[in-house]
């Protein structure tokens, strides 16, 4: 299966104004690139990338003084199937965890592991250990929390979001994830895309957010926004929670005019 995907964001800034970016398709994922991805800013802006300490693919530019517009546009390969599950994967003690899973049990800007342990051990300490476990945790939070863009907040933490039971995306993988780490479950914070392939349209298409969990010695994919198996996810980044990979980093002010996500399958090569 080959999907397109792509982006056009616009933004007002009052000064010139340095801004990174992470709006390209993870490294991992780099072999399956079939259309190389194309980016262009009007007015044109030099840029450069760089690999941060997740593996994400950065982009630097400095936008100037009044409204730039960033457009971003590739194909990628994909196996067209489902999210895979192993049902009976398993849960590692910490003491024998790999040392680079450590950093995915601590709390973090948006996941309170100390505010929210208790009530995680309450909801979920019982259950049997392993990949039943953590897909109770998404199916809570997906139940627990209502959707609602018109009431997205970017300072939202997972705490907030179990307290005012309304989010997007992201605050459904803040939830979930720090559930997991109050349970010693190494889990990490995914923004990628996530086209209407296999399901009925519902909303405009945005940037997604999901989280893996460390199970059996791999991280699995979860999303307890959607709570049903997907296909067609491509990863952009991942962190620790939103904070280290927000979608555009300004150092300074801006105003956001314009966001545009697309994603969707293509028959060829073509971009047209």
């Amino acid at each position: 299966m080959l999907i397109r995907y792509g982006y056009e964001i616009t933004l007002t800034c009052p000064q010139p104004t340095a801004l990174i970016c992470l709006l390209s398709v993870h490294r991992d994922r780099a072999g399956d690139i079939r259309a190389p991805e194309v980016v262009f800013t009007n007015p044109d802006a030099p840029s450069s990338t760089y690999v941060d300490l997740f593996g994400n693919t950065c982009r630097r530019l400095v936008a100037p003084q009044g409204t730039t517009m960033i457009w971003g546009d590739a194909i990628i390969e994909d196996d067209g199937l489902i999210d895979p599950a192993d049902f009976l994967a398993q849960e590692i003690a910490v003491p024998d965890l790999p040392d680079d899973c450590l950093v995915y049990l601590m709390g973090s800007r948006y996941c309170e592991t100390d505010k929210l342990s208790q009530t995680a051990w309450d909801l979920f300490g019982s259950l049997q250990p392993g990949w039943s476990r953590v897909q109770a945790i998404c199916d809570f939070v997906h139940d627990h929390i209502k959707f609602d863009y018109l009431q997205a907040r970017s300072t939202r933490t997972a705490f907030e979001a179990y307290e005012e039971k309304v989010g997007v995306c992201r605050d459904f993988a803040h939830l979930a994830l720090t559930f997991c780490r109050c349970l010693n479950i190494p889990a990490r914070y995914i923004n990628g895309h996530l086209g209407d392939i296999g399901v009925p349209v519902v909303d405009p298409m945005d940037f997604s957010a999901w989280i893996e969990v460390y199970l059996d010695g791999e991280w699995r994919t979860f999303d307890p926004r959607n709570n049903i198996p997907r296909i067609g996810r491509i990863l952009v980044a991942r962190g620790r929670d939103a904070a280290d990979i927000p979608l555009v980093n300004s150092f300074g002010p801006h105003s956001l005019d314009h966001f545009r996500v697309w994603t969707y399958e293509v028959e060829d090569l073509t971009r047209g």
